[in-house]
């Protein structure tokens, strides 16, 4: 048994980041052509596709602002007439801001954060699962957190965005299931990436935030990128068929334990 994505055209939004860059090796590496969405770092983005062609497939780099509708639609049309039809979409990519306690956030920053978590979704379902309900086939992975499960102090803006991306995906599970669609949602938890192996050595800070945050977790370490993309591309899959509507945490069981055990 092996995951299989043979003749299948993957986009992954937020591609060139931490985990993104990821997705596209390993959904590459299990037969998918792979649109690597960009907003910013084209460089990155051309770099993934001599990656991916040199494994033998098909790829094209391809720049979106993914909380403007009408950009979604434009990614969509250069995405078919490079690669086809999307049959697997992965919504990876977020905005960044400096997390405070909620007193203090900007409101413009829990509005960034309802724009990039549930608008993102939302305009890359309309621009590309009409073509899945034709065929009869598609997926739809959207990437949250475990801050969604945790709600800790200075999260509110992140976790608010992710609960109501939650809250589209679950009631689209629920919509577009009928049509042969499946919406699943991965939850990563403070992975390793290539981040932290680029670096000589890490901070102080970092060690002792690293050596914290393990000691919450049952298995006892911080997990690796590699594991997120594994998780999509199980969902991605054939062999995931008959699930839909979940909320997967990839997190080392962080969940498992009440904070106040911790």
């Amino acid at each position: 048994m092996r995951i299989d994505l043979s003749d299948r055209v993957a986009v992954v939004t937020g591609a060139t980041g931490d985990l993104g860059r990821v997705m596209v090796r390993t959904l590459a590496e299990c037969g998918a052509d792979v649109a690597i969405h960009y907003h910013k770092n084209q460089a990155k983005g051309e770099e993934l596709k001599a990656e991916i062609e040199a494994m033998g497939r098909r790829a094209c780099p391809v720049q979106a602002d993914v909380t403007d509708e009408a950009s979604v639609r434009g990614m969509e049309r250069q995405v078919t007439e490079s690669l086809g039809h999307a049959d697997i979409i992965v919504n990876n990519a977020v905005i960044q801001y400096a997390w405070k306690r909620a007193l203090d956030q900007a409101t413009e920053d829990y509005e960034s954060q309802f724009r990039a978590c549930v608008l993102h979704n939302l305009f890359m379902v309309k621009a590309f699962t009409p073509a899945m309900v034709e065929k009869g086939w598609g997926r739809v992975i959207g990437i949250n957190t475990e801050c969604s499960l945790q709600c800790w102090p200075n999260q509110s803006a992140y976790v608010s965005g992710k609960h109501g991306m939650n809250g589209l995906l679950r009631s689209l599970a629920a919509e577009l299931g009928p049509s042969g669609i499946t919406v699943n949602q991965v939850a990563p938890g403070w992975m390793l990436s290539d981040r932290d192996r680029t670096q000589d050595e890490p901070s102080q800070e970092v060690e002792e935030q690293t050596a914290k945050y393990s000691g919450m977790l049952p298995l006892r370490h911080r997990g690796q990128d590699q594991d997120i993309a594994n998780a999509v591309a199980f969902l991605a899959s054939d062999l995931a068929r008959f699930i839909t509507g979940v909320f997967l945490p990839v997190h080392g069981g962080g969940a498992v334990v009440p904070v106040w055990l911790q």
